[in-house]
């Protein structure tokens, strides 16, 4: 069965940007991706049409959640708003027909000790109603993040799994954030999924920056640093719903999803 390959996409009209990248699958943000108001379904006739156009047309829909989410953080003023626009987001994407929200893992003060960070991962998820999929994220930067390294998200995962609805909980991996994050490709998907058991989502993007440098600039496929065979393997080894979150909109995208399926034969 061939993939879903699709692109992160403007959220007017998730379903018409689907069929401009030959795709089957769309992602959006639902309002704005830097603020901590409530999610805003922006798609003509609200997210009840949205659901139906994107169940005529067979597009998937992912919705990533905003930004400044960080619900390991130990500061009240972040965590709790955090924990609050998580779970208006949750529920807004079952309202559009989503497969899953998609939210960063977060971090905490290079000071601050990490274990607080992984139990409030783990209060938060006990706390939330999970009508769709919640698919944590690896993220690129960060010495106290708790998403970069295998060895953090491992620590996640134990306390995630401890939590109440910590089944509903699953995995995005980027190739960006990975390889900006210092995790080796080749070896990735086999070592997230010994401690995750699964992933349910691949954001395959290319990096404008060198291995192990923190930074989070995508770029589009086959123009960074991360060789073009280690990213249809990872896509390959994966077998799960990909999503290209690159630059150029409907026109790069297509490209890059076309560059995609032609290595994945």
């Amino acid at each position: 069965m061939e993939l879903r390959i699709g692109g992160h996409v403007d959220q007017e009209d998730p379903v018409t940007e689907a069929g401009a990248r030959a795709a089957g699958l769309s992602q959006l943000f639902l309002g704005d991706p830097q603020s901590h108001k409530g999610p805003v379904v922006r798609y003509e006739g609200g997210a009840a049409a949205l659901r139906a156009a994107a169940g005529a047309a067979d597009v998937h829909l992912y919705v990533h959640a905003p930004y400044p989410i960080n619900v390991a953080s130990t500061n009240n003023r972040v965590r709790i708003p955090g924990r609050k626009l998580l779970q208006q987001h949750l529920t807004a994407a079952a309202e559009i027909g989503a497969k899953g929200v998609v939210v960063h893992g977060g971090h905490l003060g290079i000071d601050e000790d990490a274990a607080v960070g992984f139990d409030n991962w783990r209060k938060c998820v006990d706390g939330l109603d999970m009508p769709v999929p919640l698919l944590i994220e690896n993220t690129a930067g960060g010495d106290n993040a708790m998403a970069r390294r295998l060895e953090a998200i491992e620590r996640l995962w134990e306390a995630v799994g401890r939590a109440e609805g910590g089944d509903t909980v699953g995995f995005c991996l980027d190739t960006c954030h990975a390889h900006a994050g210092g995790a080796d490709l080749g070896s990735v998907v086999d070592r997230v999924r010994a401690v995750t058991g699964r992933i349910d989502l691949v954001h395959c993007n290319d990096s404008r920056d060198e291995f192990d440098s923190g930074a989070d600039r995508h770029t589009n496929l086959g123009s960074g640093h991360i060789d073009g065979a280690d990213l249809a393997d990872v896509v390959r080894a994966a077998g799960a719903p990909v999503v290209v979150e690159t630059p150029g909109g409907a026109e790069g995208q297509a490209a890059d999803i076309a560059w995609l399926r032609e290595r994945l034969g």
